[in-house]
């Protein structure tokens, strides 16, 4: 299963945060389960910190090929640079 597949899910039976500041947040306060980022983000020094914080917090990171295809996986009409899934909801695969 990709990555926007499981975005997509868990945005309709679970719960998400989109953006780099939501996603730190989750990451630092230990509710996120899965962090997707977008390799295509430019400058890099966005989002570089993100696997390096879920390394420590050991929350599986993910990279997407698109911060596109992550806005329209989220439900966004706008690029996003990084989501994280809090819950998977029904389907916890």
């Amino acid at each position: 299963m990709s990555v926007y597949e499981k975005i997509e899910k868990a945005k309709k039976n679970g719960k998400i945060e989109k953006g780099i500041n939501e996603v730190t947040k989750a990451i630092e306060r230990g509710t996120a389960k899965l962090v997707a980022i977008a390799k295509d983000v430019e400058p890099k020094e966005i989002t570089q910190h993100i696997p390096i914080l879920c390394k420590e917090k050991n929350i599986e990171c993910e990279e997407a090929d698109s911060k596109e295809k992550l806005g329209i996986a989220v439900g966004i009409k706008v690029p996003c640079s990084s989501v994280a899934i809090i819950d998977f909801g029904e389907d916890k695969k």
